[in-house]
């Protein structure tokens, strides 16, 4: 799996969050309740963001896997601070070669966040085949749908946008990643297993005064396409300083697009 740098994730972080669908998050807590003590595992954790997101809304009985191939983020993860009554375990696992380790023992939810995206059709449906004939749920949040909104408008938007959301599709180590199509291919994936899906929107929604993760969002995006080389280096330098400039003068914003999607397999507690 392509590595994140901890400084991109703390970056991202309080937007994830603040993105979260309330209505698949209510579902999620709702589907917990009664359980004595929750097993949860959580898939691509790195410095465990779902952990500290969703196990406050909680109730205080909760044990957690974390799993990742990332040993340099798994040891952020595991310096967290434990709540009363919740604990966990970070696990070195490389998910595309051994997912279906990852799942197992008695379980009562996965979740992962920001994944989705990043792998492939047959992973996917390795992974929907896997939580239903273990009966478990798996919330799935902030898959990007390919959706972008940027303000003030730019000549070279939709160039730009076209190429990011084509690098998306790039193999991220696990082969042709769904990208853009990964929500809509989940949620299919899991209601023609017999699952009930919730869904909603989780968009990035970030203002003039979040600076520093708009200059990294746009550097990321221009170096997506030099990597594609769908835009001459000129023209793709022009648009990164352009938008820059943007930004420092507090007048940019942007909105990525995302969804959240809770699957329940039917007779799942």
């Amino acid at each position: 799996m392509t590595g994140f740098s901890a400084d991109w994730l703390a970056l991202r972080e309080p937007h994830d969050r603040r993105a979260r669908n309330p209505a698949v998050l209510n579902a999620v807590v709702a589907s917990l309740i009664g359980i004595a003590s929750v097993r949860i595992v959580d898939l691509a954790c790195g410095t465990g963001s779902t952990f500290r997101a969703l196990a406050p809304k909680l109730s205080a009985g909760q044990n957690w896997r974390l799993a990742d191939n990332d040993l340099s983020l798994l040891a952020r993860a595991s310096a967290m601070a434990r709540p009363a009554g919740v604990s966990f375990t970070t696990i070195p696992l490389d998910l595309n070669r051994d997912l279906e380790a990852a799942l197992d023992g008695p379980i009562d939810l996965v979740t992962t966040s920001a994944l989705l995206d990043l792998v492939s059709e047959a992973w996917l449906d390795r992974l929907a085949v896997e939580t239903l004939a273990r009966s478990i749920s798996i919330c799935a949040a902030l898959s990007y749908d390919g959706r972008i909104e940027i303000n003030p408008y730019n000549s070279f938007d939709v160039a730009i946008v076209t190429a990011v959301n084509a690098h998306q599709r790039g193999d991220k180590g696990f082969g042709p990643a769904l990208g853009p199509t990964a929500a809509d291919a989940a949620i299919a994936r899991f209601e023609s297993l017999g699952c009930s899906v919730i869904h909603g929107k989780a968009d990035w929604v970030i203002g003039p005064h979040d600076r520093e993760f708009q200059m990294a969002i746009f550097a990321g995006w221009a170096s997506a396409v030099r990597e594609r080389g769908d835009l001459s280096l000129t023209d793709t330098v022009g648009w990164l300083t352009w938008r820059r400039d943007a930004v420092a003068a507090g007048c940019s914003s942007i909105r990525v697009g995302h969804v959240d999607i809770f699957a329940r397999p039917t007779g799942a507690r």
